[in-house]
């Protein structure tokens, strides 16, 4: 994957952008990463990952993906063994993605598996997804009207840098 800015310029792009009401995230979002050199750059593309969907504060599902039919469905992140991201070869392997589908069953859930919550964050109060199981905090800063900047903060690691373009 091309490499399209570093770690250190995408956080000054971050700390550029304004803050996002919890209010403003409200509905279905598409995802795309935003690479970096991040362990989990196009990871989430090769899986198929559709976005994030947000129904309120209290119910957020933070990995949605697409079946082949174009229909969504909520992962559980917690199920989801993140550590093997740094394993390139072995995750983005057609091996790994049939796997992944035939496993499918096994990691949906309809249930909100995460909360938005205003954070305060690098300095700026802005909307965060916070992760129920998982020490995972995304928080979110407004490209423009459509289009928010999102930041994976994960303990233990660099930043993950994505996009997300509300769904009509």
């Amino acid at each position: 994957m091309t490499l399209t800015m570093t770690t250190a310029e995408a956080l000054a792009r971050f700390d550029a952008l304004p803050a996002v009401t919890t209010q403003e995230m409200h509905g279905h979002w598409r995802g795309s990463g935003m690479p970096t050199g991040h362990d989990m750059d196009g990871l989430l593309e090769a899986y198929a990952w559709y976005g994030k969907t947000f129904e309120n504060d209290e119910a957020v599902h933070p990995l949605v993906f697409r079946d082949r039919a174009g229909q969504r469905y909520a992962i559980d992140p917690r199920r989801i063994p993140l550590s093997l991201s740094r394993y390139h070869a072995l995750t983005r392997h057609a091996v790994s993605r049939t796997l992944f589908a035939l496993a499918t069953p096994l990691l949906r859930t309809r249930q909100p598996r995460a909360r938005l919550r205003a954070i305060t964050y690098r300095g700026v109060t802005t909307a965060a997804m916070v992760y129920d199981h998982l020490p995972i905090i995304d928080l979110f800063r407004r490209i423009d009207h459509r289009t928010v900047f999102g930041l994976m903060d994960m303990r233990g690691a660099a930043p993950f840098f994505f996009q997300l373009e509300r769904d009509a």
